[in-house]
């Protein structure tokens, strides 16, 4: 659309949602890796809009934040005690007048309905300017409309009503269109026609549909735009409606990431946010979730049994049963299985972090590894360094946090515990136990040293009568059978 001719959009988003039962505003709920205010945003944005605004009311302050922090450049429109569709859009219209938009084509779309996309917004403000229609209503064909304001055309096609389902005739009743509650208005005909809505019904509520009426009595035409998807229109008024989306959602963005190359082997059981992106040749194994703004890489394989949250996963690496967040992997890293990944991790190109395996706010550098049951906390390690099993990176005095550097090329022994803070110069290596409390100078050898003793019949003298203590007395006449043989 050219400049002169660009819509405007009213989100609505005052409403309190009382089905979800839930101190967060219905228009807050998330699926998909954002709220359904924040899918609602981005559709609007998605038709080039002049201006977007957003109309608040039930935890005003609340929805608010969130809203300007998905979009600081969105108007906040605030409807009073008024109730209604009808005063929630002259709000809107208020909000958009009062930023200079005053003449064209204005949308109005619902916060609760996650599905819709700009595409669809797109289309429904071409067909209403081309047509020249004064009001157009989104609407959709279903089997069933049961529960749907049905819409009733005339001969030519124009709308004539929307009949809730509980005053339509039996014969409107079989009707399968129904209203998507999704509008393109000519502004001018909007304000006027609003100016007329009084709440003068049961619900003492202005109603945004008495709007068509009105319109048509001052001459001007409605009509409606038949969208294919009927689910872009369905909205969330519960929590078993938000997981039928949010089921719905993710078998889009599933499918989406098939089509764009990547192998999902069980898409039943692979969840991916809307915000996360992948690359061509992945391979995602079953019961995996990807979320928020993870990127997985060309060749990457990630899975099964591996949830990865704003983790950015390199080309050709491999996550096996791993849960990890806010974490970089490089190429042809290699993690897990059974690996958890906290925030602040990063492993270089070709690096390891093995089974059992706890990292956090650690940098491992290319080549490095640390295969077995570690801990590594505050922590840098240098180039194709190797970390023994079962290590611990003592980074807490009980007040302060503390980081440990370990060089290149470095070779650790099994069960170190790296005293934090203390740094491991490049080549060097330690011994199996080696409590590290000091400086390891470059290319030095690391031990803890004790001697070894053994004490000579401790069992027998402290455990008589186990099974231990029998093992022992067994062994010894063995030794003593075998010595007098050989005597």
């Amino acid at each position: 659309m050219s400049a002169s001719t660009r819509p405007s959009v009213i989100v609505l988003a005052a409403g309190a949602g009382t089905r979800m039962k839930s101190e967060k505003p219905k228009v807050l709920h998330a699926i998909g890796g954002r709220s359904m205010l924040a899918h609602a945003i981005r559709a609007a944005r998605g038709v080039d809009p002049e201006q977007v605004a957003v109309v608040v009311r039930h935890q005003r302050d609340r929805v608010v934040e969130h809203a300007l922090a998905t979009d600081a450049d969105i108007l906040i429109a605030d409807q009073d005690e008024i109730p209604g569709t009808g005063r929630a859009v002259q709000a809107g219209l208020e909000a958009l007048e009062a930023a200079g938009v005053t003449e064209g084509t204005v949308l109005v779309t619902s916060g609760d309905t996650p599905l819709m996309t700009g595409e669809a917004l797109r289309r429904l403000a071409e067909d209403h300017t081309s047509s020249g229609n004064k009001v157009t209503v989104l609407t959709a064909v279903v089997e069933d409309a049961s529960g749907y304001g049905r819409v009733v055309r005339g001969e030519g096609g124009e709308v004539l009503a929307i009949v809730e389902h509980k005053d339509a005739t039996e014969q409107q009743r079989a009707i399968r269109e129904f209203n998507g509650g999704v509008y393109a208005f000519d502004i001018a005909a909007l304000r006027d026609a609003l100016a007329k809505v009084t709440t003068d019904n049961a619900q003492g509520e202005m109603y945004l549909t008495d709007v068509l009426g009105l319109t048509r009595e001052a001459g001007g035409r409605v009509a409606a735009s038949v969208v294919e998807d009927e689910r872009q229109v369905e909205g969330a008024n519960d929590r078993v409606q938000l997981a039928s989306l949010g089921k719905e959602m993710n078998r889009r963005t599933v499918e989406a990431a098939m089509r764009g190359g990547a192998t999902v082997v069980d898409p039943a059981t692979t969840w991916i946010d809307d915000t996360v992106t992948i690359g061509q040749d992945v391979t995602i194994l079953p019961n995996t979730q990807l979320q928020g703004t993870t990127t997985i890489a060309d060749g990457a394989t990630v899975g099964p049994d591996t949830t990865l949250t704003n983790v950015e996963v390199g080309e050709g690496a491999q996550v096996i049963r791993t849960h990890g967040s806010d974490a970089v992997l490089g190429a042809g890293a290699s993690v897990g299985p059974f690996a958890y990944l906290r925030p602040g991790t990063r492993l270089g190109a070709r690096g390891k972090i093995g089974t059992f395996v706890e990292t956090k706010n650690a940098e491992i550098g290319e080549g490095s590894k640390v295969p077995h049951l570690s801990y590594v906390g505050d922590a840098t390690i240098g180039r194709e360094s190797n970390i023994g099993a079962a290590s611990v990176f003592v980074n807490y005095d009980g007040v302060n946090k503390h980081r440990t550097t370990i060089g290149d090329h470095v070779r650790m022994g099994s069960d170190n515990m790296y005293v934090a803070p203390v740094t491991v110069g490049d080549g060097a290596y330690s011994g199996a136990g080696t409590v590290i409390r000091k400086d390891v100078p470059a290319g030095a050898l690391a031990l803890t040293v004790a001697s070894q003793r053994n004490l000579e019949g401790w069992v027998r003298d402290n455990r008589p009568g186990t099974a231990a203590a029998e093992a022992a007395a067994q062994a010894d006449g063995a030794a003593d059978a075998q010595s007098e043989a050989q005597n």
